[in-house]
């Protein structure tokens, strides 16, 4: 696929490593060139660097918003005609001081950036786990694979989506429409509350899928 990845930081370098591992043309673009440039050399692989709106116009399977939660938004709106029928691929999280969710009751992190790019296929994923995780090659615990939820209406945005976890060494799984993006993002806070602040192994509150749904042999711990 041709990639464009907004931004420089760490989830942009980790996801693009893996992606040009995988086979993949990838551009890497920002405001500050000289940051883009260093980036490219640090990832190998041909990664070309250039500026934001070079970078999407490369991204022509997906373009990955790996930018801050509140800088997307303008950057992306000011992109809204090169990203016209784009998949754009939002890993962010708005999660501020004390773990709180900063979209609070109104549109996800997703559904703005959605909003300032109303011809683009927006998908949510890659948001619930630090970056060092990203940098695994691959993620895998206890001998499987870190699931990574994915939302998104378009089927061929998801489809691509998809391809890209499996990139990384991750399986995908579907987690709904574009309107449940909101609940992976407060997902998120929860979790980083609990591992940051509590020091709390979040995978811990989940009982396997056997039990998920009151099924399976519940008579060890039971009430008689």
């Amino acid at each position: 696929m041709r990639i464009g990845v907004l931004g420089t930081g760490s989830m942009a370098d980790a996801l693009a490593t893996h992606w040009v591992r995988a086979g993949h043309e990838v551009t890497v673009g920002g405001r500050d060139l000289q940051k883009a440039e260093r980036l490219a050399t640090r990832i190998g692989g041909g990664v070309r660097a250039a500026g934001l709106r070079a970078a999407a116009e490369s991204g022509r399977d997906v373009v990955l918003a790996a930018l801050p939660f509140g800088a997307g938004v303008q950057v992306v709106r000011e992109l809204s005609a090169v990203l016209e029928g784009t998949v754009l691929l939002d890993c962010s999280n708005p999660v501020g001081p004390g773990f709180r969710l900063l979209t609070d009751a109104g549109p996800s992190a997703a559904r703005q950036l959605a909003a300032a790019a109303p011809g683009a296929h927006v998908v949510k994923a890659f948001n619930l786990c630090h970056e060092d995780v990203w940098r695994m090659r691959p993620p895998v615990f206890d001998g499987r694979p870190l699931a990574v939820p994915v939302c998104g209406d378009d089927p061929t945005a998801l489809a691509r989506v998809h391809a890209l976890v499996r990139d990384v060494g991750c399986e995908p799984v579907a987690g709904g429409g574009l309107e449940r993006a909101g609940l992976l993002e407060a997902t998120a806070a929860l979790f980083i509350g609990l591992w940051v602040g509590e020091g709390a192994d979040a995978q811990a509150i989940a009982p396997p899928l056997a039990y998920a749904a009151g099924s399976g042999d519940r008579s060890a711990g039971s009430p008689s």
